[in-house]
């Protein structure tokens, strides 16, 4: 009896939520920004239901009464408090063992997000896994997801 091929030969990836567990910190970050900017703190629920978009689309979402020039001054805030703990995100248990072996089994491995391609290679230098990915697409490479 043959072995059958494998049916898929590239394997893409979400980063924040699948991979990393970065949702705390998101949600956190969010918040801070607000009051920041001196606007009302979206709950814990409101602001996780718009992890994975880009992040202005994603606050534009969440904030949708906000005027469009505070925009720029709440996505500064946010990336202040994001970008000051990300490089202690972790990555959810198994991921790195997981991917490692996926890749060592000869698939290609990519990565789609609504992360930042600066914050995206940040986090893969930091977890150490940036050489297991053939590709990444950022939001700011391509439209958000919808």
């Amino acid at each position: 009896m043959t072995k059958n091929p494998r049916q898929f030969d590239l394997l893409i990836f979400d980063w924040d939520g699948t991979l990393m567990d970065s949702a705390g910190v998101i949600v956190d970050s969010i918040q801070r920004a607000c009051e920041d900017i001196g606007h009302p703190v979206p709950s814990d629920r409101a602001s996780r239901q718009i992890i994975g978009l880009g992040l202005q689309q994603a606050l534009q979402t969440l904030l949708p009464d906000l005027p469009d020039a505070e925009y720029p001054h709440l996505v500064e805030r946010y990336r202040h408090h994001y970008l000051g703990r990300d490089a202690d995100l972790p990555l959810f248990e198994g991921v790195a063992s997981g991917i490692e072996q996926l890749h060592g089994s000869g698939f290609t491995l990519a990565v789609a997000t609504g992360k930042s391609s600066v914050g995206l290679d940040r986090a893969l230098e930091v977890s150490g896994l940036r050489h297991l990915f053939a590709a990444t697409r950022c939001a700011d490479q391509t439209h958000s997801k919808p």
